[in-house]
């Protein structure tokens, strides 16, 4: 049985969630609506304030989709409920950050500034020009995002430079040394 899969997932309060046929499951919160369709033959059921999922079978098929089809669905109420963030860093002298309006301008030692704007259900905070902050009710879109600004510069290993997580830890190379052998 998957760890993961046999987990209960309990329902907040303000969340309400629906399984319709076929395994078309809504998730609404006061935030939002989130729609999903999940494999036919997975039973996701709502007892009260949980949700069960379990597997028609044992064949890896079903047990590999068992722990996803209860993340995916945690996720979802869990985006709604309290929502998820990713917190980036920017480093390097002259890089920074600012909003203009709902876009997100950096400048980042190109010859040009960068301008990015959000995809839909996601917000940019940046409380300060060296820190950015994503938000949003879908994970996977805040951390499709939140890897896309990392991108344009991502963290270089020999000054730290770029954009990085504020979780990662950057491994520096030592440079040149300048001995002639």
């Amino acid at each position: 049985m998957s760890r993961i899969g046999k987990l209960p997932i309990t329902i907040p309060a303000g969340i309400d969630v629906e399984i319709a046929e076929n395994n078309v499951v809504t998730v609404k919160g006061a935030k939002a609506t989130m729609t999903q369709k999940f494999d036919d033959k997975m039973k996701i059921t709502k007892d009260g304030q949980t949700v069960k999922v379990e597997r028609p079978d044992d064949s890896n098929k079903y047990r590999s989709l068992h722990g996803l089809t209860r993340t995916l669905l945690s996720n979802m109420i869990h985006g709604l409920d309290k929502g998820f963030s990713k917190e980036l860093e920017v480093n390097g002298v002259g890089y920074r950050a600012a909003m203009e309006g709902k876009k997100l301008v950096m400048n980042l030692g190109y010859s040009h500034p960068v301008t990015m704007e959000a995809p839909e259900g996601v917000e940019i905070e940046v409380p300060a020009p060296n820190k950015i902050i994503i938000k949003g009710y879908d994970k996977q879109a805040v951390g499709q995002f939140a890897a896309e600004v990392r991108g344009k510069r991502p963290p270089e290993p020999y000054k730290g430079k770029g954009i990085k997580y504020a979780s990662e830890v950057v491994r520096h190379k030592e440079g040149k040394t300048g001995a002639k052998k």
